[in-house]
C-alpha cells in the first residue's frame, strides 16, 4: 500500500544522495550504516520505554533504504551483491524494531492498557517471525521463477505502522496505540503470509513446470 509513496520520498531524498555519491560514499555503505542505526536505535531505546525518542532515532535511518537504492542506479552501481545485501539486512532492521519491544516487555515493570505485559512480549514476537515470514515467502517466490508480492501487510505497512503507533505511544504516554498495533500487525502479517501462499499455488497449478 505504501510502496506508491516510495517515489515521492525518493525524490526528498535525491539531492543529500547526490551529495553523497560526489564524495565519493558507495550505496553499500549507505545500507551498513542505516542498518546499524536503526538497530542500534530500536534495542537500545525501545527496551528503556524510550518510545517517542527511539523512533525519531530510528526514523533519521529508516529512509536509508530509499537512498542506497537511488543512489546505486543513479551511479550505476546497481549489482546483485548489493540487492542481496540490501534484502538481508531490512530482515536485520526490521527485526530488532520487534525485539527491542520483545525486551521491553520482558521486563517487569512494563506498562500495558489491554492485558499482561506477557500478551503483548508474545505479540511482539509473532509481529518478528511473520514478517520474516512474509519477506521470505517472496524470496523464494522468486527464487523458484514466481512472484509473491502484494498482501495486506508489505513491509513497509508493518514499518510505518509500527514505528508512528509506537512513537505516539510515547509522546502521548498512551500504550494502547502500540499494543492495538501489535494486534492489528500481528493477525495483518499471518493473512498476508495466507495471501502469498495462495499466490504462488495458483502460479503452480497454472504452470507446473516452474
Amino acid at each position: 500500500m505504501l510502496e506508491r509513496f516510495r517515489q515521492f520520498w525518493t525524490n526528498v531524498w535525491a539531492p543529500l544522495a547526490d551529495l553523497l555519491l560526489r564524495l565519493g560514499v558507495k550505496p553499500d555503505w549507505v545500507t551498513w550504516v542505516g542498518t546499524i542505526g536503526v538497530s542500534g536505535g530500536a534495542l537500545w531505546f525501545y527496551p528503556r520505554g524510550h518510545f517517542f525518542v527511539g523512533t525519531l532515532f530510528i526514523t533519521a535511518f529508516v529512509f536509508s533504504d530509499i537512498m542506497d537504492g537511488y543512489m546505486a542506479r543513479s551511479s550505476g552501481q546497481s549489482s546483485k551483491w548489493g540487492a542481496f545485501l540490501d534484502s538481508s539486512l531490512d530482515r536485520v532492521a526490521d527485526a530488532a524494531v520487534f525485539a527491542g519491544l520483545v525486551i521491553y516487555y520482558s521486563r517487569s515493570g512494563a506498562e500495558t492498557d489491554l492485558g499482561d505485559a506477557s500478551l503483548y512480549l508474545y505479540l511482539s514476537l509473532a509481529c518478528l517471525v511473520l514478517g520474516n515470514l512474509t519477506s521470505y515467502t517472496r524470496a523464494r517466490a522468486e527464487g523458484l521463477g514466481m512472484t509473491a508480492k502484494g498482501g495486506i501487510a508489505e513491509r513497509a505497512d508493518r514499518l510505518v505502522a509500527i514505528l508512528v503507533m509506537t512513537g505516539l505511544s510515547g509522546l502521548f504516554d498512551l500504550p494502547v496505540l502500540r499494543e492495538i498495533t501489535l494486534w492489528a500487525l500481528a493477525f495483518a502479517s499471518l493473512i498476508t503470509v495466507f495471501q502469498r501462499m495462495a499466490i504462488v499455488h495458483k502460479q503452480a497449478v497454472r504452470s507446473p513446470e516452474l
